[in-house]
């Protein structure tokens, strides 16, 4: 069969790879894709944004089934575009990716099913917020509404810092119509969790836990980002956790969205907070998640392309996930001055090291060919990635790997996974 897979990062080249070793698939293509997702599928220059090319070059191709990757083009809709042209596509159509492209609708989701998570108050008027803000606790969380690459959620620690992220988001607009709307929550204390999920509409099959690291420095220091590292699994994600989570979470989201008439068929990202009252949901998010799916895919053992047909053909039943009994950690190679101002177009060495080695990989992000050379093209450039028999050897392993890859300006974060450490 041939496949078209949407995006051009680190999640899409982790996907293709996976997808490429499927017996099902004798062509492979990834639009737009980058330099590293070139050496497995064919890339085409074609925007996720520009559903009209992506129908078209389906169409005239023959794609038998298109795995969408990125949020923006799952939130405007390119599901829907696909379908109404009579092709297969694995996603969830836009009034059900909504559980991602607004968190005012997926916290009055969860308000209205019972699904735990932090108390909240949802905002249009700036002025309003900033009145809410003088009754509130400190620390508190502010949400822009809408997508913001991972980066539209602010910690205050006062009310005066408070005061300037509303205006930051509501007036300012730094993350630009993200912030027409404002969530602002309760701060939740406790581990973090990812957990990604296969749904069919109304069965959720829930992958390994992963658990990212957000923050740009050091000690989950600096801004946002959107991942800067992950490792699966989480040690802390215990068999009484996942019980809870699939009873009283997950399977609740999936019910709560078909009640809605919002049947949600694809992944669902769910981000926990395990606190000292139980698992509360952070996040959902209507894709796989970036980098999460660095650590979870090279783990997963099942044809993934069975498994996307499953859930498109309601059939999720018919799936047994399996997962290799072992670890991995994922470690971003960035620019430096990311998330903020950064310089492209520096050369990258030591790619070829990672060849003919089965327990490392390097998926590319923000790379692209500049004649004979693969220069970095984004604030995330790397993910390099590493497997182990146990977390602690994974990490060893990844970062041995970071200095396999150089390039001007390269950045990382030093203690991915470091939390490891505490149960080991």
């Amino acid at each position: 069969m041939k496949v078209l897979i949407i995006g051009g990062g680190g999640r899409e080249h982790a996907i293709a790879r996976k997808v490429s070793m499927s017996p099902k698939v004798n062509k492979l293509y990834c639009a737009p894709g980058n330099a590293g997702i070139a050496e497995c599928a064919e890339c085409v220059n074609i925007a996720v944004s520009d559903f009209t090319g992506l129908v078209d070059f389906a169409t005239k191709e023959g794609i038998d089934l298109t795995i969408v990757g990125p949020d923006d083009p799952l939130v405007a809709g390119v599901v829907d575009a696909f379908e109404n042209k009579g092709l297969r596509v694995f996603g969830p159509r836009k009034n059900a990716a909504i559980i991602e492209g607004s968190k005012a609708f997926s916290k009055d989701l969860m308000k209205k099913y019972n699904i735990p998570s932090a108390a909240y108050d949802t905002f249009d008027n700036s002025l309003e917020a900033i009145a809410y803000l003088k009754t509130s606790s400190y620390p508190m969380v502010l949400k822009a509404d809408g997508l913001a690459l991972g980066k539209g959620v602010l910690i205050c620690n006062s009310y005066e810092e408070a005061v300037n992220g509303v205006k930051q988001i509501m007036e300012d607009k730094q993350f630009g119509s993200a912030g027409d709307r404002l969530v602002i929550e309760e701060f939740m204390t406790g581990r973090e969790v990812s957990v990604l999920a296969f749904c069919d509409g109304t069965r959720i099959l829930p992958m390994t836990s992963a658990q990212d690291h957000k923050r740009a420095k050091d000690g989950d220091q600096g801004l946002n980002t959107g991942g800067m590292g992950t490792f699966s699994p989480s040690p802390f994600y215990t068999t009484e956790v996942d019980e809870f989570c699939k009873k009283e979470i997950y399977q609740p989201t999936m019910d709560a969205m078909k009640s809605e008439g919002r049947e949600f068929v694809g992944i669902l990202f769910v981000g926990l907070m395990l606190t000292k009252e139980g698992p509360k949901v952070l996040e959902y998010n209507a894709r796989f998640g970036d980098p999460e799916t660095q650590v979870i895919l090279p783990r997963m053992k099942n044809d993934i392309v069975e498994v996307f047909e499953a859930c498109i053909d309601g059939k999720l039943d018919r799936i047994t996930l399996e997962f290799e009994d072992n670890a991995a950690v994922c470690v971003i190679l960035a620019s430096y001055g990311y998330p903020d101002h950064y310089v492209k177009g520096f050369p990258i060495s030591g790619l070829e090291t990672f060849d003919r080695k089965d327990d490392y990989f390097v998926f590319h992000a923000g790379t692209k060919k500049d004649g004979e050379a693969i220069v970095t093209d984004g604030g995330r450039v790397l993910g390099v990635t590493a497997t182990g028999m146990n977390l602690m050897e994974a990490r060893k392993k990844a970062y041995e790997a970071t200095n396999w890859i150089d390039y001007a300006n390269k950045y990382m974060r030093h203690d991915i996974g470091k939390a490891i450490e505490e149960v080991k």
